[in-house]
């Protein structure tokens, strides 16, 4: 028996009649969070390029995998080599360049066949009503969401011409936001409207980071994960001189971030 094989069985076990009285209770509905917190651990794992977690983390998404299959089989819906030869055959159809022919292209020449060969499949499909953004998943995180939505947008030819447009969009997003936040620390009455220009800023903020090919998501998780690390240091800093934060004042606690800074920059 190979391991994924192995898998299968365990998790058929953990969910018969003899198994878990946990795993029995599941269902696809009350298995995703843990589906989106594993996800979540891959990713930490892959951004602290931590390789031993890498391997430990996917194994819990496998298995989360593997759980849903087996909730499928059950109800004989699909099975799990129906997802493998599902995923297998979408990837032979959308590189044709590999399996089919002896054609070389860029990176760049790929996306834009996958792209192609996928409306292709979609259209071969029976007609959809609803709005071409309907393909965004809406369980999404709102950064990535709000890529998704302008790159789908984008299709269509609904994007900005140049990087200085979205320049010019951001520094007026930004006034109307100042706008409102001046009005609500005058009067605290239009928190709806601030929140409302507030998220005009984010959302115009990642078209920026589209066009400029960084992804938002990715590059917030970066700034969570160095803020992170640099207020671990401090915590440590603070309690090898004796110290406790709570018991420090913004001033003091802002020195020993600086602290951490110039170590970092000594390290590099």
């Amino acid at each position: 028996m190979n391991e994924i094989e192995r898998l299968r069985e365990i998790t058929a076990i953990l969910r018969s009649e003899q198994g878990c009285e946990w795993d029995k209770k599941q269902t696809h509905k009350s298995m995703i969070q843990c589906l989106i917190e594993e996800v979540y651990e891959v990713v930490e794992a892959l951004e602290t390029e931590d390789m031993e977690s890498l391997k430990e983390e996917l194994g819990d998404l496998l298995f989360q995998i593997a759980f849903h299959c087996q909730l499928a089989e059950e109800k004989q819906i699909f099975t799990l080599d129906d997802v493998a030869k599902s995923i297998s055959d979408k990837l032979v159809r959308r590189h044709p360049h590999v399996f089919k022919s002896a054609d070389t292209l860029t990176a760049d020449e790929v996306v834009i066949n996958w792209e192609k060969i996928k409306q292709e499949e979609k259209a071969g499909k029976s007609l959809q009503t609803g709005s071409l953004l309907d393909s965004v998943p809406k369980a999404h995180p709102a950064l990535l969401k709000a890529e998704k939505l302008q790159k789908e947008a984008k299709k269509t030819g609904f994007d900005w011409d140049k990087i200085e447009d979205i320049e010019k969009k951001l520094n007026e997003e930004i006034a109307e936001f100042y706008t409102e936040l001046n009005e609500y620390k005058a009067n605290r009455s239009n928190f709806r409207k601030m929140e409302e220009e507030f998220g005009d800023v984010l959302f115009t903020m990642v078209n920026l980071s589209r066009t400029l090919n960084i992804s938002a998501e990715s590059a917030l998780n970066s700034a969570n994960l160095k803020f992170k690390t640099r207020f671990d240091k401090l915590e440590k800093i603070a309690l090898e001189s004796g110290k406790e934060l709570n018991g420090m004042n913004l001033k003091e606690m802002d020195e020993l971030w600086e602290i951490v800074k110039k170590t970092e920059k000594s390290s590099i």
